[in-house]
């Protein structure tokens, strides 16, 4: 019987731009859930992804997914499960949409599905771009150009694995170049990967009301706890409380039940602190 998929950060040393030099985290993540990284600037969120992804070596400890260290996987079968939508997403050349939708198939180039052109298209609308595929990407907003790499991200995991691997998909700040409704939909479509597809999906995202309304878990970054520093690790309900947030963000904010139940923060701006 297979397992269930993880990724586990095991003693990871992740530098922060201020206070401890290092935080430790030690935490599970699950497949099948929204876990939303968090933090302050310079708390060292981007940081931690990219050793979630295998791009940086950790400083200490190591990155496993399924029991295994992260290097010993083979990454061409590995990007056949796992998808990465990193913060910066520029494209050299003068590509249109859909064929930067299309790389995300690459990794599938050798044993294509049958449907390669359906799963382009589907994944497209899926995020609203469809009707910019003849588009070049760089004549589009930067908003356009996120929904389509997001497109591009959902498209290479878009079959689930023969073997019944859990799929995986890493993003650094989607949310970040999104309009108000655009931020809300991509939210909801990754809920419902992990909930439905039962995708691991791990996003650093700064609107923590984001979070609240759609992640299941969430990976706080920041503060301190014993004098080291802060990694707050949970249900989200459970760990993005407002004393925390005052620690971390130096914020204070005042809860309130929106009309369709969601719990929600308004900030009281007059009582931020800056270090």
């Amino acid at each position: 019987m297979r397992t269930a998929s993880q990724i586990e950060c095991r003693n990871l040393g992740v530098g922060v731009a201020k206070g401890p030099r290092l935080a430790t985290v030690d935490v599970q993540i699950a497949a099948g859930r929204f876990t939303a990284i968090l933090g302050p600037n310079g708390a060292g969120k981007s940081t931690l992804m990219s050793m979630l992804v295998g791009e940086r070596a950790p400083q200490s400890g190591q990155v496993l997914l399924d029991g295994h260290p992260l290097a010993n996987h083979d990454m061409a079968k590995l990007a056949q499960r796992r998808s990465v939508m990193p913060q910066d997403c520029s494209v050299a050349f003068d590509f249109t949409a859909q064929e930067v939708v299309e790389l995300g198939r690459y990794p599938h180039r050798n044993q294509p599905a049958n449907d390669e052109a359906q799963i382009v298209a589907a994944a497209m609308a899926l995020t609203g771009v469809d009707h910019l595929a003849q588009r070049s990407i760089n004549t589009l907003s930067g908003g356009e150009r996120a929904r389509t790499h997001l497109a591009r991200a959902l498209a290479q995991i878009w079959h689930a694995p023969a073997d019944g691997s859990a799929r995986w998909l890493l993003l650094d700040e989607p949310t970040a170049a999104l309009d108000l409704a655009h931020q809300h939909h991509a939210m909801r479509l990754l809920r419902q990967w992990a909930r439905e597809q039962g995708a691991g999906v791990v996003a650093v995202i700064h609107d923590l009301n984001l979070a609240l309304r759609y992640a299941d878990d969430v990976l706080v970054l920041g503060g301190t706890v014993g004098g080291e520093a802060g990694v707050h690790h949970g249900l989200v309900l459970d760990v993005l409380q407002p004393a925390l947030v005052r620690q971390v963000w130096g914020m204070q904010c005042d809860s309130v039940r929106s009309s369709d139940g969601a719990l929600q923060y308004i900030f009281v701006a007059d009582a931020a602190v800056i270090d």
